[in-house]
Formats: C-alpha cells, structure tokens, sequence
C-alpha cells in the first residue's frame, strides 16, 4: 500500500522502516518531515493511507481533501485521536485507526522521572554544578515516602503510575469514572475529583482529552489544590488551562509544575527552535519559573515504544489492505 507518512523525523523512518521489511516490506513509505495541514496535504496525492502524528491537522477541510486525493485509510502513530474529526471521517468513507497502547510503562516513568526531578531540584542542581555553585540552598526536597499522590486517571498508564510509587510508600488517591478492582487490591483510594486535589501533595493528570476534560484543570480546580502542591500532566496539554496554571504559580498555589504536553504544543514541540525567538508569550511565561520542568512530549519515547508504535501501525495498515478493516479501528462510537 502506498503510505503517506508526515510529521517524520529520523527515529520515526528507522521503526516504521524496520517494522515494515518484519512485515514483508508490504508497504511503500513516503515519508515527509512537514506535519498534515491544509498547506501539505497535496504531499498526499494517491497515497492510500496516511500515516500521521499528535500534532497534525485533521478536520473536516483536510480530510476532505484527502478523499478528493483517494485516501481510505488514516493510520495514527499514537493512542489520542482528539485532533482527528472522526465525524467527518466517518461521513467520507475514511477509515481511522490508532495504536491504543504501546507502552504505559515509558509514560508512567518519564512521569515519576518528573515528579523526582521537581522533588529534587535536579535540573536547577544539574544548572549551577556546571557553573561551579556547589551551594545547597533552595535545593531542599522532601521524601515522597508516606506523600498522597493523586491520579487522575487510572487507564494504563495511570496504574502503571499507581504501581510505582506503591514502592515509595506513597498515599495513593485516584479519580476515574471506571475504578481498577487491582489498584484498589493495591492500596490505591478511589475519591471524587474535589476530595483529591484538596488532599494530594502531588496531582498527577492521566486522563484521556475529551469536552469534559477539556481545561479539567482549571482556575476553579487549583482554588480546591493543596497550598503548595506538585502538579504533573502528561496526558494531553488542553486538559491544563495553561493561563490558570501561571496564576497559580504565581499565588504560590501550585508549588512544582511538571509538564511533558502543552495545550499549543503544535507550533512548537518536535522541532528544533533554537535559533529562533518564541512567539509563544504564555509558554515564555511558563518558562521563566524555576520551579517548573517542561519537556518536549518526551513521555513516549522509548525504544520499547517507538518500536510498539511503528509495529502496530503497520500492522494496522496491513490488516486494512487485506480485510478492509483495521486492526485497531476506531470510529464516532468513542465520542459517545
């Protein structure tokens, strides 16, 4: 099949390449470093499939022009399918398809890796031992031993979470309307969305983004935070109202952001802007907190899941040119 692949970068050609010759080299991969838009998706003309990313543009305008340009299939190479217009798609004949997990464990350790750097002050340490300040103060954490930690959101990822910081010793609290019997086996607390920001030392965010997680984290939400807590989110960047969050930073409400998502990540993450000037004035804002870490939608990238995602998303695509369907085929059933 001939596959229209964007938003590529090296790592995504070495997996999909070799997950493509593990599948008999079925698949002809072009690949373009542009992301998706109204702008690109020319590129895509007479590519059966498209293979696309968290970032790229898929509404109603793109998608129909995909049909015009004979599209059938729109293979993504992650889990959320919040930027795709299923509707439209729907309407056009267009079949979607996701990778619905690939590997919780790198999201839920990158996650933890946040919460221990922030604790620990590790990139503002790592920052002054290079410029020779070998001073402790402003370095002091705490032991996250006997710490409540809430998450929200208990899917995959959540519990991986969950599992981890069992072995801190951690207080675990949880929010999700579908409780986890095993978590709950674990230790693990299920209390209503208020009751656990009003008693985490740590809120942790896993949920996927929908209309009612849009900006869950809110200026209403933080007034329920504990004074001082530790904030981490790296599900999906609109489920945090970045502008709340800054005031929250600034009250001294929120005491440690951590994010590996950003709700207007588009026009910045996975590329290369150093030469540049930010023209993002909220993320610059963000940015000028020292107690606050950002990564660039990191979370994920792991060998193990890189080569779980290019797997599946051939696997995908070929199960589509066989049967007509996909694998993991989705459609408007998950909007409901």
């Amino acid at each position: 099949m001939d596959v229209a692949v964007f938003s590529t970068r090296s790592y995504d050609r070495e997996f999909l390449d070799l997950a493509n010759v593990a599948a008999g080299g079925l698949h002809d991969l072009r690949y373009f470093e542009a992301g998706l838009s109204e702008q690109t998706v020319s590129l895509a003309a007479g590519a059966g499939a498209i293979c696309a990313f968290v970032n790229d543009r898929l509404d109603r305008g793109v998608l129909a022009a995909l049909h015009e340009h004979g599209t059938r299939l729109l293979a993504l190479r992650s889990a959320g399918f919040n930027h795709v217009d299923l509707e439209a798609a729907e309407a056009l004949g267009i079949a979607v398809a996701r990778v619905p997990a690939y590997s919780p464990e790198a999201i839920a350790e990158h996650t933890v890796a946040l919460i221990l750097s922030l604790n620990r002050k590790l990139h503002r340490a790592d920052v002054r031992v290079r410029e020779g300040n070998f001073a402790l103060d402003g370095l002091l954490g705490f032991n996250l031993g006997n710490r409540t930690v809430g998450i929200v959101g208990t899917g995959r990822i959540g519990a991986v979470v969950a599992r981890i910081l069992r072995g801190f010793g951690c207080r675990l609290l949880a929010f999700d309307p579908a409780p986890d019997e095993d978590l709950r086996r674990l230790g693990v607390d299920y209390v209503e969305f208020p009751e656990l920001m009003k008693q985490s030392d740590i809120v942790t965010i896993h949920c996927p983004l929908t209309p009612q997680t849009h900006h869950l984290i809110d200026g209403a939400s933080l007034q329920m935070i504990r004074e001082g807590a530790m904030l981490i989110n790296t599900s999906r960047g609109a489920v945090v109202d970045t502008r709340a969050v800054i005031a929250g930073l600034k009250s001294g409400r929120i005491g440690a952001l951590g994010l590996d998502v950003y709700e207007e990540e588009g026009d910045l993450f996975f590329r290369d802007l150093s030469d540049t000037m930010l023209q993002d004035d909220v993320f610059a804002r963000l940015l000028t907190f020292p107690n606050v870490l950002v990564t660039g939608h990191q979370g994920f990238f792991t060998r193990e899941a890189l080569t779980a995602i290019a797997e599946t998303t051939i696997q995908n695509i070929s199960s589509f040119q066989e049967s007509g369907r996909a694998t993991h085929q989705i459609g408007t059933e998950l909007l409901a």
